[in-house]
């Protein structure tokens, strides 16, 4: 008897899981497909990635050797290059970009165009902060002599910070500030600092001891 019950059994579950497939069998497949398509799209879009991110890196490289090997007009183009890296990549490149296009707007005199380009990066929070920081230090060094000090100070203030990587440099923009606006004092005792500050880079240390000197300390 146990042997006909178990029998009874197994077909009644055997019939309950041919009527569940007849029910619910298309769902499975679609589902089924679903997960394998997620998959495939998943891998295709990490080519596709990859394959843009490499295009960008060439793109960036281009336009460096375009602004390392001309002059005068070949500095146009690259800043055009730069411009459309910027245009087409996110991140690490876009802000990259920008900065490179703005060192050569600088170079070439545009100033307002350059300062334009700084006050973008230094303000875009998805950036990365030491980009940003390096946006507002080169904006404050290219306005020492032409903006209004309260607003300069206020750019270097926060990069002065002994944690910032750019606090060397952000303190040497402050001293020329002071000496600017005829504080002398207090720029030399921010240069006797500099100079003594062994973790400041030796350009600065130098320029420190240098400025020193013609100011009779």
């Amino acid at each position: 008897m146990p042997d006909i019950f178990d029998e009874v059994d197994e077909e009644l579950r055997a019939d309950r899981a041919a009527s569940l497939l007849k029910k619910y069998g298309g769902v499975l497949i679609a589902a089924a497909v679903v997960v394998v398509a997620g998959a495939g799209g998943w891998q295709a879009w990490q080519w596709y990635d990859a394959k843009q991110r490499a295009a960008l890196a060439d793109s960036y490289l281009a336009a460096m050797n375009t602004a390392d090997k001309t002059k005068g007009a070949g500095k146009q183009a690259a800043q055009a290059e730069f411009a459309a890296v910027a245009a087409k990549a996110s991140g690490g490149y876009r802000t990259l970009s920008l900065l490179r296009e703005a060192e050569l707007k600088a170079d070439a005199g545009d100033l307002a165009g350059a300062s334009e380009l700084w006050d973008r990066v230094g303000a875009d929070g998805g950036a990365d902060r030491v980009l940003r920081d390096l946006a507002n230090l080169q904006w404050a060094l290219h306005q020492l002599d032409v903006a209004d000090p309260a607003v300069v100070t206020a750019r270097l203030q926060p990069l002065a910070s002994p944690e910032n990587p750019w606090h060397a440099m952000a303190e040497e923009a402050q001293a020329m500030l002071s000496l600017r606006l005829g504080k002398t004092e207090a720029a030399r005792d921010v240069l006797k600092q500099l100079a003594q500050d062994v973790t400041a880079p030796a350009g600065v240390r130098s320029r420190a001891n240098g400025l020193l000197s013609r100011l009779g300390s």
